[in-house]
């Protein structure tokens, strides 16, 4: 070999030499290669989503939604007096519709369920006065409505109560709604009296922010007191009535009857019930 050769072979040695990790195996020399710097993080590497926020969990919201559809084929039972809180009224009515036959019981079931299913995505627990809008049932009587929920009383113990209901008055400026809360009435309602004030106007308030219009002709700024009602004088957490609206008026008539308009009723109600136990 020339002096020349040798000295390119050597070279050629030098360079390969080089170009080598001494300190990373080379190919065949282990199973397991590192993943590429953008390979994807495996799903333990993933963070947890958090739980989404339950805004009423552990209350409990008693809906009362008025009348039932079969009231009317019960005339003796839905007369029987019952006591109303110290003084005697039915124990039920037949309730309202509308001029085209929309009845009030069937639009107050309806506007209640549809709360009750917001209201439990919220975490509360929901009782509902009645069972269904049957046809064939009667009842249940207002002062049974009127303390269920109440503490010592089967079932779970209400933080509040909202009754539900549609008035019926024949007027051609008779429109919007109005909120019920219950007067002062010594052993009856002023524990509740206070507390039942704010409830009212959570409401309204609700109400008013999803478009509906206060009653032109009763109670005033859209919140009424009464002292006769049983569903409010029995009951032991703070309750209000609402009357959503007059179903005998075209206008309020159209809204109660349509799906959206009973949505938006369903969601005052429950904006009112979270305003209400978060404040």
């Amino acid at each position: 070999m020339t002096r020349r050769a040798a000295a390119v072979l050597l070279a050629v040695a030098v360079l390969a030499a080089g170009c080598s990790d001494p300190e990373t195996p080379g190919p065949g020399a282990g199973t397991t290669s590192a993943a590429p710097p953008s390979a994807a993080p495996t799903s333990v590497d993933l963070p947890e989503r958090p739980p989404k926020r339950r805004l009423l969990a552990g209350k409990v919201v008693v809906l009362d939604p008025g009348h039932r559809l079969g009231n009317a084929r019960f005339p003796d039972e839905i007369n029987r007096p019952v006591d109303a809180g110290g003084l005697t009224k039915e124990c039920n009515t037949t309730g309202t519709a509308t001029d085209d036959g929309y009845p009030e019981a069937t639009f107050t079931w309806q506007v209640a369920v549809e709360a009750r299913r917001l209201l439990r995505r919220m975490g509360a627990q929901v009782v509902l006065t009645r069972p269904d809008d049957a046809a064939d049932a009667w009842g249940p009587c207002v002062d049974e409505r009127g303390r269920i929920g109440n503490p010592g009383r089967p079932g779970p113990d209400a933080d509040v109560r909202v009754s539900i209901h549609g008035d019926g008055v024949r007027s051609s400026t008779a429109h919007g709604f109005h909120v019920i809360r219950p007067g002062d009435r010594a052993g009856w309602t002023d524990d509740i009296e206070r507390p039942s004030r704010r409830l009212a106007v959570a409401l309204r308030d609700a109400l008013v922010r999803a478009g509906f219009t206060p009653s032109t002709y009763r109670g005033a700024d859209g919140i009424d007191v009464r002292t006769d009602l049983g569903t409010l004088n029995l009951s032991d957490v703070p309750a209000v009535m609402a009357e959503l609206g007059n179903m005998r008026d075209a206008g309020d008539a159209a809204v109660m009857e349509s799906a959206a308009g009973r949505l938006r009723y369903a969601r005052a109600i429950a904006a009112a019930v979270r305003a209400y136990l978060r404040g």
